[in-house]
């Protein structure tokens, strides 16, 4: 261990041992709850700034920046200790293989990594659902309604009005309760002229 210990904190690796200490911390902080990767400000999705200029886009900025240190570091002890050539030529070495070795993995993970804001509720507004609950009171009911990604749904609904919505009418969503997670229903030819 007191090789490893030595290998660590000689140079080059010593320039990334810091970095690597912050990383693991902040990566547990992560893991307890105290912080949330997918808010990065910077995270380079928008496709602008020094991240997009060097082609780390698309995922957070801790993940990039976490890879970035992770292997430069790992390059820079492994360098130190396999190959005897100029130290300075092992730490550029290191940032170079860190630098190609996140930038592949970073477009692997951007093919994945969910874009976009999240869906909500509120994305059912003003979408037509058919009933399929015997009737749709202020208390109880409940509807297919279908996203424009052609994906459905069961959303509990309710409705004021007298009109009567029974099971296979079509009605129009509009309006969600977050509280009680329901929407507010209309019949569909009241609101949406023919």
């Amino acid at each position: 261990m007191g090789g490893f210990v030595e290998a660590a904190i000689s140079f080059p690796t010593v320039v990334f041992t810091p970095l690597l200490i912050v990383v693991i911390g902040y990566w547990i902080v992560v893991i307890v709850g105290g912080a949330d990767p997918d808010t990065d400000s910077g995270s380079g999705e928008a496709g602008d700034g020094p991240l997009a200029f060097v082609g780390l886009t698309g995922v957070p900025m801790s993940i990039v920046f976490s890879l970035l240190v992770l292997f430069a570091w790992f390059g820079s002890l492994a360098g130190a200790e396999l190959f005897a050539i100029p130290l300075w030529v092992i730490l550029i070495a290191a940032i170079v293989a860190a630098f190609i070795i996140t930038r592949v993995l970073v477009v692997l993970l951007a093919r994945v990594w969910p874009h976009g804001p999240s869906a909500s509720r509120a994305d059912f507004i003003g979408l037509t659902c058919i009933i399929r609950t015997g009737t749709v009171t202020r208390t109880f009911g409940q509807a297919e309604v279908h996203a424009p990604d052609g994906s459905s749904a069961i959303v509990q609904v309710r409705q004021t009005g007298a009109d009567k919505l029974t099971a296979g009418s079509r009605a129009l969503l509009y309006d969600v309760d977050t509280d009680g997670e329901f929407f507010w229903v209309v019949p569909a030819d009241i609101a949406l002229p023919e």
